[in-house]
This record gives C-alpha cells, sequence and structure tokens, in this order.
C-alpha cells in the first residue's frame, strides 16, 4: 500500500513496561488497564516455543537452496560487490536490445495486437445490464455461479492490462484516459508488470505472462543511476519476482512456460533478478542503527535519507519488508538479506513502545520520531508483519509481539459510533494520552482480515476450533475481526458509487467509548452494531454515523476491504463476505471504467449512464471498456475521475477479488502468507542461520 505524510509531528512518546502476564487476566488490573481482552474472562497465556499452536507448527517442506545450482555466484561480501560487474552486462543487454528492436522493424511503441477489444465489448455490455438490475440482496442468492463471477473479475484483468500493454508498455504509471505511460525515474522499474506478473500467473494468463516475461528478460535493468523507494521496490518488485518463481516452480500448470530462459537452460530468471535488485537495495540499510533509509540509489546501493520529517521514515514502510528478505535467504542460503532485515525488528522492539503501539515515523538513527499512532496510513504494515511473520516462520517472537500490539490497539485505538455503535479503529496522533480521533483510513480495513488470520492461522474457524490451543481470546479476535469488518464495508455502502472514501469520520460520544466501556471482565461475548439496512438510503441510523469531508471522497481502487474479504471468507465460510466483494466489484465496474464509443455513436449529455429513466428506455451505448481509473469523487454519480490506474489495482484489488470468488483449496491459506502487495510466498521452518537471532528485552 502507499502512504501519505502525516500531517502532524509531535513529540516524543513515554514508554511503559509490558507485563510478563499482559494477556492473563480474569478481571482488570488495579491500575484500571485491561490485562487481557476481559470479554470472556479466560486466562490467556502466551504460547512458548514448545507450546505452538499445532495448526501453525505444522511440517512444511524444506525448500530448495537456489545456490546449490552450479552456476550460483560465490557468497557476496557487501551490497555493492557486484554493482561494476553487473553496470558492464546491463549495458550490454541493453545494447543488443536497441539492436533487436531496430533489426525487426519495430519501434518501442508499437501496438500489441490482443483480444482485450473484444473482451473489453462484452465487458461494457454487461456492465450496462447492470444499470437495470439494481442491487442485489446480500447473502440470499441461491445456485449463484461463482465460477462465472470469477471469470468477470478476470475480463475486468485483461481489459486493464491490454489496454496498459497497447498504449503504456514498460511503464511504471499508467493513464488509461489519456492512453500513456510514464516513469517513476528515468528507465523505468517495470512496476506495472513485474508487480502484476503473479496475477497473470493464478488466472491462467499464459500468452501475456510469455509477454511480460520476455520484457523482464530483454529490457528491465536495475543498474540506473536513481533513488527508488526502499519499501515499495521491495513490496512491488522484490515480491513479485519471488512470488512469480514460487508460483512458477510450485503450481507449473498456471500459465506453464515450457522453456525457463529460451538458450540458457537450467538459469531461474526471476531469481537472477531478484538477487540483483535484492543486492542493490541492501545499501539501503547502511546505517547508523540498521533501520533502512527511505530510499536507495540503485547504482551505488547508497541509502538516501528521506527529505520530510528531518529525514525519518514510516516506521510501517521499515519494518514491512522482512517476507520478502527472508523468503529470498531462504532460496540462495544468504543470510545476510536475513539478518539486515530482522535486525530492524530488533531496533524497533527495544524501545519498548507502550503497549506495543509504535508511532508513525522512525528515522535510520533508530529512533521513533513523534507520537502519532494509527494502524491506517504510514502504521498499518508493521503490524501486518508482525503476525505475518510468524506465519511464514512459526518463530513465537513474533506472535508475541502481535499479542502485545493487538491488545493495546483494542485497549487505546477502538471506539464505537454513536448511533449504531458501529466499531471503529481510530487514531491517536498526539499518543496513548492524547485525543482519540475516530478516523480511518481505508487502508486500516487490511486489519479486519489480518486479525482473523492470526487467529486461526488460516485454518477453516471450524478446524482451528478444534486446536487444544483454542480459547476465549480467539473467540474475541475473532468478534472484533467480524465488527470491524461490517464497519469498513459500511464505508462502501455509505456513498452514491458504492465505493468507499479514502478517509471516514465517525460520530461519537464526548468523549469516545472505548472497549473498557463497552465491556467488562465478565460481559457476554456479543456483537454490539447496529445491522446495516442496506434499503433505508435516509441519513439515519447507521448513516449519521459516517462523516464524509470533500478532501477524501476519492477512491484510489484500494484492496484493503477485499484482502479482509477473502481471509474472513476463507476462514469462516460465510457467504455474506462473499456476496459483499460482489457487490463493490459491480461498484467498480459500473463507475470507474474508460469507454471508448464507437466512431457512428455520438454520444449526449443528456444520456448519461446516471439516468436511470432514459438507461433503461434506450438502447445500450455501443462501445467498450479500455480500463478503469482511480476517482476524484465518489459520491456523486457520475464520479469525476482521476486518470490513473494504480498500480495496486491489477496486483491486488483485482487478485484479491479473484481469489474471494475462487473456491478455498485453490492456493490455501494454510500454506501460504500474502505480502503487503499481495505476493504470495510458502511458509517453511527456519534453520541454520535462517532464523532469529535476538531476543526482546524485559518490559
Amino acid at each position: 500500500m502507499s502512504y501519505s505524510f502525516p500531517q502532524t509531528n509531535p513529540s516524543f512518546p513515554s514508554q511503559h513496561p509490558y507485563g510478563d502476564n499482559y494477556w492473563r487476566a480474569a478481571s482488570r488490573s488495579p491500575n484500571g488497564r485491561l490485562p487481557g481482552y476481559g470479554l470472556s474472562g479466560q486466562p490467556t497465556g502466551l504460547p512458548t516455543p514448545n507450546r505452538l499452536s499445532p495448526f501453525l507448527n505444522n511440517n512444511r517442506a524444506t525448500l530448495p537452496l537456489y545456490k546449490d545450482k552450479p552456476y550460483f555466484a560465490p557468497k557476496r561480501t557487501g551490497p555493492r560487490s557486484k554493482r561494476r560487474q553487473t553496470l558492464y552486462c546491463g549495458l550490454t543487454i541493453f545494447i543488443l536490445t536497441v539492436l533487436w528492436y531496430c533489426l525487426s522493424g519495430l519501434t518501442w511503441n508499437s501496438e500489441v495486437k490482443t483480444p482485450g477489444s473484444a473482451k473489453g465489448a462484452e465487458l461494457w455490455e454487461w456492465v450496462q445490464s447492470l444499470e437495470k438490475e439494481g442491487l442485489e440482496k446480500s447473502g440470499k442468492q441461491k445456485n449463484v455461479d461463482w465460477d462465472a463471477r470469477r471469470e468477470k473479475v478476470k475480463d475486468a484483468f485483461i481489459v486493464s492490462w491490454d489496454g496498459y500493454e497497447k498504449y503504456g508498455w514498460g511503464f511504471d504509471e499508467f493513464s488509461p484516459i489519456a492512453k500513456k505511460g510514464t516513469h517513476m525515474i528515468p528507465g523505468g522499474m517495470g512496476y506495472i508488470i513485474v508487480d502484476a506478473l503473479d496475477t497473470m500467473m493464478i488466472m491462467n494468463l499464459t500468452s501475456r505472462v510469455q509477454h511480460a516475461r520476455d520484457w523482464i528478460q530483454n529490457s528491465l535493468q536495475y543498474n540506473q543511476d536513481s533513488q527508488v523507494n526502499t519499501y515499495e521496490a521491495t513490496i512491488r518488485i522484490l515480491g513479485g519476482l519471488l512470488s512469480a518463481h514460487y508460483l512458477s516452480t510450485r503450481y507449473p500448470n498456471l500459465a506453464p512456460i515450457s522453456d525457463d530462459d529460451t538458450g540458457s537452460p537450467g538459469e531461474d530468471l526471476y531469481i537472477e533478478k531478484a538477487t540483483d535488485l535484492a543486492d542493490r537495495l541492501l545499501g539501503a540499510f547502511d546505517s547508523q542503527s540498521g533501520v533502512p533509509f527511505a530510499g536507495v540509489n540503485l547504482n551505488t546501493s547508497e541509502g538516501v535519507t528521506s527529505q520530510l520529517n528531518g529525514g525519518a521514515s514510516s516506521t510501517a514502510e521499515s519494518t514491512a519488508l522482512q517476507l520478502e528478505f527472508k523468503y529470498l535467504a531462504k532460496l540462495t542460503g544468504e543470510s545476510e538479506y536475513w539478518q539486515l532485515a530482522e535486525k530492524v525488528m530488533q531496533v524497533v522492539d527495544d524501545q519498548k513502545a507502550e503497549d506495543g503501539l509504535v508511532p508513525i515515523s522512525i528515522h535510520p538513527d533508530g529512533k521513533f520520531r513523534g507520537e502519532s499512532l494509527t494502524v491506517g496510513s504510514w502504521g498499518g504494515s508493521y503490524y501486518e508483519y508482525l503476525i505475518k511473520q510468524y506465519l511464514q516462520t512459526s518463530e513465537p517472537i513474533y506472535k508475541d509481539m502481535w499479542d502485545q500490539s493487538l491488545m493495546g490497539i483494542r485497549e487505546h485505538l477502538i471506539t464505537y459510533s454513536k448511533s449504531a455503535q458501529l466499531t471503529i479503529l481510530g487514531e491517536r496522533p498526539d499518543g496513548i494520552r492524547g485525543s482519540l480521533i475516530p478516523k480511518m483510513d481505508h487502508t486500516a480495513c487490511f486489519l479486519p482480515g489480518t486479525i482473523s488470520l492470526g487467529a486461526t492461522g488460516g485454518l477453516p474457524l471450524s478446524d482451528a476450533k478444534k486446536s487444544p490451543e483454542w480459547s476465549g481470546r480467539q473467540d474475541e479476535e475473532m468478534l472484533l475481526s467480524n465488527e470491524l469488518m461490517k464497519t469498513c464495508w459500511a464505508t462502501y455502502l455509505t456513498t452514491k458509487t458504492g465505493l468507499a472514501p479514502e478517509i471516514a469520520f465517525f460520530e461519537t460520544d464526548q468523549p469516545p467509548k472505548t472497549m473498557t466501556d463497552m465491556y467488562s471482565p465478565s460481559s457476554p461475548l456479543k456483537p454490539v452494531s447496529q445491522s446495516l439496512d442496506t434499503e433505508d438510503k435516509s441519513q439515519s441510523g447507521w448513516r449519521s454515523d459516517i462523516q464524509l469531508q470533500s478532501m477524501d471522497l476519492h477512491n484510489l481502487q484500494r484492496p484493503e476491504t477485499i484482502e479482509s474479504l477473502f481471509y474472513l471468507y476463507r476462514i469462516t465460510g460465510n457467504g455474506t463476505y462473499r456476496e459483499w466483494g460482489w457487490e463493490i466489484f459491480k461498484s467498480f465496474m459500473k463507475h470507474t471504467p474508460v469507454v471508448e464509443y464507437d466512431n457512428h455513436y455520438r454520444f449526449s449529455p443528456q444520456r448519461k449512464r446516471s439516468d436511470s429513466s432514459s438507461s433503461s428506455s434506450s438502447s445500450p451505448l455501443s462501445g467498450r471498456i479500455v480500463g478503469f481509473t482511480s476517482l476524484d469523487n465518489a459520491n456523486i454519480v457520475p464520479p469525476l475521475r482521476q486518470d490513473n490506474m494504480e498500480g495496486h489495482w491489477l496486483s491486488v484489488t483485482l487478485k484479491y477479488f479473484y481469489l474471494l470468488f475462487s473456491e478455498r483449496d485453490f492456493i490455501p491459506l494454510e500454506d501460504h502468507v500474502f505480502n503487503t502487495e499481495a505476493h504470495l510466498f510458502p511458509r517453511f521452518q527456519p534453520s541454520g542461520e535462517l532464523r532469529t537471532g535476538w531476543k526482546r528485552q524485559e518490559r
């Protein structure tokens, strides 16, 4: 996910010790703080290494080491040891590529012939039919053809990809209305192509995978004298390459390509590109503390300090690099990848942030800047990667950190709306003892699914509950997950397009109620929010709780709500989550497409698609969808559009839609972990130098 810079930069936070028995309590502690969840009143001691939940400690197959191949380079001695060699190789490949294009009689902007136009016409005809059918009743559909719905997601991807392939090929950003691409750095990073590669594999789009792979092999170079964002390059490019490698080896029948590298038998293009990029990115970790610089120069492998916030970086960005580097270390056997990435976690944890809630800014000197606490932009991925690191390698230190942080979120950041008691994940810009602001970024909507993932390990809920480790704490986590999911869904229902705003504020009591106010240790476990009456469009009841501000109404095709729906459906089996996802998908199809109308048709402003009377009495508008764009205002119809297809539309949002509508045994949760950009890696058992090399300090 992408982050916006915070508006405030408050002072450094105070700290409070973390007690050994933080989770264990049947009643409130003497200081009034909830020592446990306090809903079921059951003791919930932290798991110890010999008491890991059986559904999180399965025997995973040992992954092969890529360096066992005879051509693998010797162990590297530093982050810039191969720079000169790579520069010469890259220059040679670049020259050969230019010659190939010239001799082929092709131009750099040659159009790629694809079936996208026909698919776009079919999809446009279907979208227009949605105008007449009205909203379907969520959860009341019988005999729904989910395979057909999944195919509609694939159609949307094909149309989006083919438009980019035709007009923006090789560029990092794409404007589907203007039909042009731009680079984020001179020469480009392949952000869209590499990022979307594993989505195409999952959707079994073989010819498109082959075209993307050819471009990666012949055109993608990282030896550029340019600065890139360390986090974005890691989660999108490094993660995309590693995920493509994994899928091509673990699921060879998905978008199969017969020869790995034509003319170079045995080589693995994705791993070669991944290690080249990773070696350049490692220079970002050459800071005083080991906390990475916000940026890195690809050519020199030197870290670049942020020009904002006194040089501080986003805490989330600094602590959401570990899944990628740990998996690369497992594949290559190079422990340096692992050790440098994990050192960051030790530096952050050694500051003993109160109740596990970390400020959203951290400097490369290893110290937090300010006190602002949020699980949305600039903060969320830290918490996401705590539980996902545990799921990736079963190391209990990260489960310990996750449990502490989730307790801190419960105690300090959860509040409730005034009328409908919707569960809100708020923010504290001035630290734990500052005011609680009832504001939710859309990016915070990853948390409902992540909580359910942490409670069950990705197993179906019915199976997870059979574990001897299951207790009232996990029941409470599932309740919190479901309630937060309902709130995220409500932010979609409240706009005229059915697409959520970037930020939503909520009406609350003053001061806002906390979970301490809503529950006591003896309270029965039950939902507290009212049902969402979708038929009532009046600004009353639950709708009156949601406050939309004009500057926050943009929709950036974000994936976090779909991600949580995917996790919750896979875990609970509740079809309602699928239906909510389908309604959101239809809203994207209705309000974000870029349509080319047939030349013979003169579009009339009086015949807007939003005019239900005219669209029902007139013949369908003849044309085709050529792409999808983000919105400047999602609360008017027709919406005010931006001209930008977000990269995560292809790599994350449509991928999670596709998986949500797939069968549960397709890429099962209990065997995989998804990074914050939805690139998937296998779970594995660490060994040798590839394991946690530090311990938490006493709290």
